[in-house]
Parts: C-alpha cells; structure tokens; sequence
C-alpha cells in the first residue's frame, strides 16, 4: 500500500479511509490466546461446555479480537509519509458487541474522525473502527481508537 502524504491524509478526515481484509479465528488462535493470557475460560477452550452457551461454540475472547486490529489496520489504511514509527495511543471508547465463533471471518472499518498535529513531526490520529463478523448484522466490537504517528524530522 503506498504511502500517503500529510495534507492528504488531513483531507480524509470524516470519510472512511479503509476496510482490511478477512481474517478468519481458529480455534488453534483462540486456544494460543488463552495460553498467552492464561484466560482458560470454557467458552473458550471446551467445545462440547460451550455448545450448551448462547453462544453455541466456542468464541474467542474479546481482547483477541481486539488484538486483531493491527493486522486489520496495517492491512487496510495507508502509513504516512516518513513515518518512523506509529503506536497505540489509547481508545476513548471500546464496546463488545457480538461473540465471534470459532472459524468465523472477520475484518474492520477504519473512518478517519480527527487528525492533530501537536509536534511537527508528531500526528495523532482518532478512527471510528468496527470489527465487522461475516455473515452477521451486528459487529463484533465497536471503538474509538487513538494512534499516534511519528515522523522523520526535517
């Protein structure tokens, strides 16, 4: 994905910049997750105790989903110009909203809401991110997320 310079990206704010890919969940994921995290709940790991959830399956936990919007974001939104580095800022908001089954796809919506520039080589963006599930009306996680964006010097 090419890089995208300053002023461009100030004339993306309010409109959806991009949609990432599918990624499916597999069960193999959820299990390294919950390994990683040492979440071992059974709606995660035991198909049979999660069959007899509302769920009816196994899900992955929300902060796997979470996890996910990395990989959707670098998949779907374009760096800036001399970017150096980018990292997590924080979120003003996260909700989730629907479980995702094992071996559910998913992907994410990214729509640009504020771009400031505090430092000349210092960008922080806001996006309105939806972690959309295949098949389903409604998401799976709703979030104002905040990054911040780091630029060479000149």
């Amino acid at each position: 994905m090419p890089e995208i310079s300053l002023e461009t990206y100030q004339t993306l704010v309010g409109t959806r910049v991009g949609t990432s890919r599918w990624f499916e969940i597999t069960q193999r994921q959820i299990d390294q997750f919950a390994d990683i995290t040492e979440d071992w709940q059974f709606i995660h790991l035991d198909p049979e105790r999660a069959a007899q959830t509302p769920f009816g399956g196994t899900v992955a936990h929300g902060f796997l989903t979470l996890s996910m919007l990395s990989a959707m974001f670098y998949d779907a939104v374009p760096d800036f110009e001399k970017t150096t580095m980018g990292v997590n800022y924080g979120f003003d908001k996260l909700r989730f909203l629907s479980p995702v089954l094992a071996g559910a796809r998913i992907r994410a919506h990214f729509d640009l809401t504020e771009l400031t520039q505090a430092r000349p080589a210092e960008i922080t963006t806001k996006w309105d991110t939806t972690i959309e599930i295949e098949d389903q009306t409604r998401p799976a996680l709703s979030a104002l997320w905040i990054c911040r964006t780091y630029l060479e010097k000149t």
